[in-house]
């Protein structure tokens, strides 16, 4: 990646769950940011040569022999540097401080009371002030390095914030990434503006000119193939790319059956009638359909859909012949939850659907344009390369579509009741003028039938559930508040219009300790 204008943010993850939206607050004031282990430290000063570096929180305890520690080199690179709650712990440690278990652990809110000013404050808060944080720590700060001054306290934590002005050097024991902590995104905001000195022009009109120049220069005079799935990031992946290369690329879209209302309709419309983009449209309905048959676990559903999508994408491929790179919409939260913090695979919640596969078998070099960005930044790429709001607004999909969404086996007399439902239940949400409010909302088809009762006559049906939440990336969710009558009203209309389906149900999970999709 081509960073804009040099300016850029190391966070180097410990492996707080947190982490993430640090990245999003340090990009939300303007200046891009990369996230890497903190194994990988090192590699990645040489590589993106930052302005400023955040250490992250993290599960691990610096008072164990084996607690992971920052590079020596993050010290001695001459730029500032950011410890959040582990990080902090562990740049003590490192410096000559001394951290130990405390005897009054904090989690959740807390008041810091501001005991010195810092530049890391300037602007935001003053001497003698109170302000609510959030705490996540067993461990505290005992003794601090030379050089640092406490310029926070709280109740369990006399080294709540410190401060090494002359080099640059911060540590806060509380979480400022969260909501929970309200002037911490404006702390982030003053590390990076202020003290690292990055400029905040950061933008999704410079990461176009960038990415396009990047695409070009890997590419050469080389073809891609891109497969489109009809979501969002492949869509604006294939825009981004067609704009840097032009006829050189050319997409295939292969249609498993397991779409949403009308939805591969508006692909093939879009891509060959709106931008004239060379598209390969593949009916594989009944292939993907059949092989499904019997198959009941999820996990199974996932890797038959991704191998049978990549058999077929691989004959597309073969039959258009001379393509040296395969281009995915792969975004920057796939590849860091394909990574832990270790620098090793994390654990596997779910397969992901676009990372790994096909160029191994393919023998293909892959350009991935939206691998450094997020769900919302890659909705404002869309909007700058012209996207209809109507398709860069949609809401997220899964690769395996409506089989994820079936719990169970799956068949096409299952899809179309599905489709009908979910089709019945975002009409509704877009009538009420909610559809932008909510992240992702979708029908779910269970595997139970319940007695009900229509027309004086009992009936043995399907249940459906409705799912609505909020989020800002994905990685954490809450529900969407409908009031009652909304969904009387969805159900009314399900029940009603969809054949086979005689109950409506709604999911209050929130993410954790659900996952969005059920499967």
């Amino acid at each position: 990646m081509t960073v804009p204008h040099g300016d850029s943010i190391l966070i180097l993850d410990f492996g707080s769950q947190v982490t993430q939206l640090i990245a999003r607050r340090v990009r939300e004031a303007g200046v891009y940011c990369e996230i890497v282990p903190f194994s990988g430290g090192e590699a990645a000063l040489e590589r993106l040569k930052p302005k400023g570096i955040i250490l992250s929180g993290g599960p691990a305890s610096v008072t164990e022999g084996a607690s992971p520690k920052a590079p020596q080199a993050v010290f001695a690179a001459g730029v500032p540097v950011l410890g959040i709650c582990y990080g902090e712990q562990t740049m003590c440690a490192e410096l000559g401080g001394k951290v130990t278990p405390s005897d009054h652990r904090e989690f959740g809110r807390a008041f810091i009371e501001i005991v010195r000013d810092c530049h890391l404050f300037d602007g935001l808060w003053t001497t003698a002030e109170t302000h609510q944080v959030w705490m996540s720590h067993g461990d505290r700060v005992e003794a601090i390095p030379e050089g640092f001054e406490v310029v926070a306290k709280s109740d369990g934590a006399p080294f709540a914030a410190i401060a090494d002005d002359v080099r640059r050097f911060y540590g806060v024991q509380f979480h400022p990434e969260v909501i929970h902590t309200p002037d911490g995104a404006k702390l982030l905001s003053n590390f990076v503006r202020h003290v690292a000195g990055c400029s905040g022009d950061w933008s999704m009109a410079g990461y176009r000119d960038a990415k396009i120049a990047d695409i070009r220069k890997q590419v050469g005079q080389g073809r891609v193939i891109c497969g489109l799935s009809g979501g969002v990031d492949s869509a604006v992946a294939a825009v981004l790319i067609h704009e840097a290369i032009g006829e050189q690329l050319t997409c295939v879209f292969v249609d498993h059956g397991l779409m949403r209302s009308q939805e591969a309709e508006e692909v093939v419309s879009l891509f060959r009638g709106a931008y004239n983009i060379p598209l390969v449209h593949v009916d594989a309905e009944e292939l993907f359909l059949s092989g499904l048959a019997g198959i009941s676990d999820p996990e199974a559903k996932r890797k038959f859909i991704g191998k049978t999508f990549i058999d077929v994408f691989e004959a597309e491929a073969k039959k258009i012949g001379g393509a040296e790179f395969l281009a995915q919409g792969t975004l920057y939260p796939d590849v860091i939850e394909s990574v832990s913090f270790t620098g090793g695979p994390s654990v596997t919640i779910k397969s992901h659907h676009n990372v790994g596969g096909l160029p191994e078998r393919m023998n293909m070099q892959l350009v991935e344009p939206l691998r450094e960005l997020f769900k919302d930044e890659v909705r404002a790429l869309g909007r700058e390369l012209g996207l209809p709001e109507a398709f860069v607004g949609r809401h997220p999909f899964p690769g395996p579509g409506l089989a994820i969404r079936i719990p169970g086996d799956v068949d096409k007399e299952k899809c179309d009741t599905l489709r009908k439902a979910d089709r019945i239940y975002l009409e509704e949400i877009r009538k009420a003028g909610l559809y932008d409010a909510i992240w992702q909302a979708f029908a779910v088809l269970l595997p139970v039938r319940t007695v009900g009762v229509m027309g004086d006559g009992r009936t043995y049906d399907r249940v459906c559930a409705l799912r609505a939440v909020t989020s800002v990336d994905g990685m954490t969710a809450d529900i969407y508040p409908f009031d009652a009558a909304f969904l009387s009203r969805v159900a009314t209309r399900i029940v009603n219009e969809v054949q086979g389906i005689n109950r409506v149900v709604y999911d209050y999970t929130s993410k954790p300790p659900g996952t969005i999709e059920w499967e």
